[in-house]
């Protein structure tokens, strides 16, 4: 079988062509500048899980029940909001991001002698005020990955009263998470996870909205309550 060496060096000259057009235009970058605005705006959407840090006291009711309370299983919420953005320099960001989280937490109580159980669902629908600063690696084309830590404040806009368990109205804590920056032709996608840690006690322990005195023995069996919650989003900016 004959070769043809023009042939040969014809389709290497292709190949380091084509690998050469495609190295260019992995590194082409889209938007190079948009990292240097002062301030910019977006939105994001996303789920979370609600969760509570529960504190059982294992004091007894008038009728010597003892109940303790867990949270085996989380149910996803939804969560969307606003981005604010501010420029602080090449690597770092300050961030306010108001977002409403719609979701619920059921709180399973069993009785230890009787075994009686009882789920009671508390519904919290939480206005979050976080202050966070982001911290960015260095660009890589097109992706950034970055985390973030900061502080929020929260607003449960959800509570009934006359429900078994009533939480505070108002919440705040630290969070954290991490995510990554996607630089596309007309707008940065970036997915995200961050983690939120209430402080104070998120539970009213004074519960004279309950006209049933039996119904005061869920509130009476913990001593404390603290939010925690996961959320997983995605920024468009």
């Amino acid at each position: 079988m004959k070769i043809c060496f023009g042939n040969i060096v014809y389709m290497l000259a292709f190949t380091l062509l084509s690998l050469q057009l495609q190295a260019q235009r992995r590194a082409l970058q889209n938007q190079p500048y948009a990292d240097n605005k002062l301030y910019h705006f977006g939105f994001h959407v996303g789920l979370h899980a609600q969760d509570l840090l529960l504190t059982n006291n294992g004091i007894a009711a008038e009728n010597g029940e003892v109940w303790f309370a867990e949270i085996p299983a989380y149910s996803p919420g939804f969560s969307v909001g606003v981005i604010g953005d501010l420029f602080v320099n090449p690597y770092m960001n300050l961030r306010l991001t108001p977002t409403i989280h719609f979701g619920d937490k059921s709180v399973y109580f069993k009785e230890i002698q009787s075994e009686e159980e009882k789920r009671i669902n508390v519904r919290s629908n939480y206005l979050s005020v976080p202050l966070d600063l982001k911290i960015s690696s260095m660009r890589l084309n097109n992706s950034r990955p970055y985390v973030l830590a900061g502080i929020y404040g929260a607003l449960d806009l959800g509570r009934k009263r006359g429900v078994p368990l009533l939480m505070n109205p108002v919440d705040y804590g630290f969070e954290f998470g991490m995510g990554c920056t996607f630089y596309m032709p007309f707008f940065r996608l970036a997915p995200e996870i961050k983690f939120k840690f209430g402080l104070p006690d998120a539970m009213n322990h004074t519960r004279e909205d309950l006209a049933n005195e039996p119904d005061k023995i869920y509130t009476k069996a913990l001593s404390k309550a603290t939010t925690r919650m996961v959320v997983i989003t995605f920024n468009f900016e």
